[in-house]
């Protein structure tokens, strides 16, 4: 065979070169940046979503921090005392007698708008009742001024706030327009203000006619109770599941079976854990109805199979080298196990943990059903044993009750409520974080 017959045998190369984007690389590569293009929309579609969301509560919420007083220095005589002591109608004597030291405060800013005991309780409240109590605990404060600082009316302080304008205002037996006149008086002359609501923060419900007077301490330290019995019962039971499952169980139809249970469980709607809570808790066992104690097993039985399933995650992911490691060292299977394993998955474990409290710190329904928002909470527990045992409520079913009033104050304690709820939320989050590269270990 001749070499001209041998060249014409052998397969012709492309004369492309391997730098040139052909139409099949092209099409890949167009395909490429349209998916990167629809990934980056929809991170900035959800971000522009939760910047709305986030702006939306604290507009809505930053006015529950907030509250419209008046200051008024008072001085009640011993003879003045004794007179409304005497008189059947006590609280109107009080009144009367402060609605002379205002006229006197205004008198003396050049203030000349009449006013009477009426318009005073619109703006202010029932001044007389919170005058009397006081001078009766404080009888030694009897011809000193004193300085009282009253908490306005929803409506004043919605006023103050902008949620209440005079476009389109009527008049209506809660609030008038010469009472609008008289609030913008005070104002100039110093005695109406806005300050930071601290009793918001540390102070309890003051029930459906005192929206200004409201506060979410007590349920704050409700949810702190109910969390403390999650907490230490649903994170050694789900450990100590998540490990015999994941290690010690037989692969058999039975443990197959309890896996796919658990797996449902995680699914069923929180309401059916209220149900149950309802009736084994409350009727069966016969616990206290409201209790934290009661709140707190209901959201474990919840939050359980979160945490199983996050720890069988994170005791899955150690690789099998390390057990092997172990047992050929002489390792016994709980020495390989809980020396072993068990802490290179702690991370996984403890972010489980935090994300099951957090969610179950979030749940309404179950509170429902056990009575949480029916008790409304006027004060703090008396003892660390009471705060499990008593009737207590807990933010979020606050914060339900709060929305479902009917005065539009209350609207603002439920978006306050919603960023206090948040706060606590991010918080224990960032402790997810932190626990997590704390206890993180390379292998």
């Amino acid at each position: 065979m001749s070499d001209m017959s041998m060249d014409s045998a052998a397969p012709r190369r492309s004369s492309k070169s391997l730098h040139e984007v052909d139409a099949r690389t092209r099409r890949r590569n167009a395909a490429e940046t349209r998916f990167k293009a629809c990934g980056i929309g929809a991170i900035a579609i959800g971000l522009f979503f939760l910047v709305v969301l986030v702006v939306a509560i604290f507009r809505s919420g930053l006015p529950a921090f907030t509250q419209t007083v008046l200051d008024v220095e008072f001085a009640l005589t011993q003879e003045q005392y004794e007179d409304a002591e005497s008189q059947l109608f006590k609280t109107k004597a009080y009144s009367q007698a402060f609605n002379g030291a205002l006229k006197t405060q205004l008198d003396e800013s050049g203030v000349t708008l009449p006013f009477d005991e009426a318009s005073i309780e619109r703006i202010a409240g029932k001044v007389g009742g919170t005058i009397r109590e006081y001078f009766r605990a404080n009888e030694d404060q009897l011809g000193q001024p004193t300085s009282f600082q009253l908490a306005a009316s929803s409506r004043v302080d919605g006023y103050m706030t902008g949620r209440v304008t005079r476009d389109g205002f009527q008049d209506s037996r809660f609030l008038t327009l010469a009472d609008l006149d008289l609030v913008d008086a005070l104002e100039d002359a110093g005695i109406i203000r806005t300050q930071f609501n601290w009793n918001f923060i540390t102070g309890a419900d003051s029930g459906v006619d005192n929206p200004g007077g409201a506060g979410i301490g007590a349920s704050v330290v409700g949810s702190f109770f109910m969390m403390l019995v999650v907490l230490f019962l649903s994170l050694p039971i789900g450990v100590a599941a998540s490990i015999y499952l994941e290690e010690f169980a037989p692969r058999n139809r039975f443990t197959d079976l309890i896996e796919v249970n658990i797996s449902n469980l995680a699914a069923v709607p929180s309401i059916v854990f209220g149900i149950l809570g309802l009736a084994v808790f409350i009727q069966f066992m016969h616990l206290p109805q409201s209790a934290p104690v009661v709140g707190g097993l209901v959201l474990t039985l919840m939050t359980l199979p979160t945490i199983i399933i996050s720890t069988r995650a994170s005791l899955n992911a150690v690789p099998p080298s390390i057990r092997d490691a172990a047992l050929g060292l002489g390792a016994s299977r709980m020495q390989s196990v809980f020396h072993h394993v068990l802490p290179l998955a702690m991370p996984g474990i403890l972010t489980g943990t935090i994300i099951g409290l957090a969610q179950a710190l979030g749940e309404t329904a179950p509170l429902l059903l056990i009575g949480m928002v029916g008790f409304v909470a006027r004060g703090y527990p008396d003892s660390f044993i009471d705060g499990f045992v008593e009737p207590n409520s807990a933010m979020p079913a606050q914060i339900y009750t709060w929305a479902a009033r009917a005065d539009a104050a209350f609207y603002d304690k439920a978006w306050g409520g919603i960023i206090i709820l948040l706060m606590f939320l991010l918080t224990m989050n960032i402790i997810a974080i932190i626990l997590r590269r704390r206890f993180e270990r390379r292998w």
